[in-house]
């Protein structure tokens, strides 16, 4: 057995993974030309109005883009994605897709009834089958930036066909 543990592993009393699903470079920049538009709009009333503008609407996006941020979570008794928490024991196969494959799992593969934590900076995703009678979603797809670390903390998973 490897002595090697997923990324973000902790010990078994801990979670046993955790991702944020932060946004990426180029959506902080477009938070800071929005940020900037505020100026333009409120300088022909003064310089001041401008800057206040523009560090209120920063402030704003950034408070917005930070607590929206969903984090995905693998403990010995529950998984957490985003906003949904389910026991571990009604998680079934785990299988992890790339490319054109996740772009087909989030597009023409995608049941209605699927619980989706999608983030379009983030190409990869996960698909966690739900076990559970009483719950009539058949699986949840989530976007991971570390595919085989987050089904390794679900148990491992082959991944499907990789593009």
């Amino acid at each position: 057995m490897s002595s090697e543990s997923p990324q973000g592993a902790m010990s078994p009393t801990t979670a046993n993974y955790t991702e944020k699903l932060w946004p990426t470079f180029w959506i902080w920049v477009i938070v800071l030309g929005l940020s900037a538009a505020g100026i333009l709009i409120f300088i022909p009333i003064s310089p001041l109005a401008g800057y206040v503008a523009f560090a209120v609407l920063l402030a704003a996006q950034v408070v917005m883009l930070v607590t929206s941020t969903p984090t995905i979570s693998v403990t010995p008794e529950t998984l957490q994605v985003g906003r949904a928490q389910i026991d571990r024991k009604f998680v079934g196969d785990v299988s992890y897709y790339y490319g054109d494959d996740a772009t087909a799992q989030r597009g023409i593969k995608l049941n209605g009834l699927a619980y989706l934590c999608i983030r379009g900076w983030i190409k990869p995703v996960v698909k966690i089958e739900i076990t559970d009678p009483d719950d009539k979603t058949p699986y949840w797809l989530t976007s991971t930036r570390n595919p085989e670390h987050l089904a390794a903390a679900l148990g491992g998973a082959v991944p499907k066909k990789t593009s």
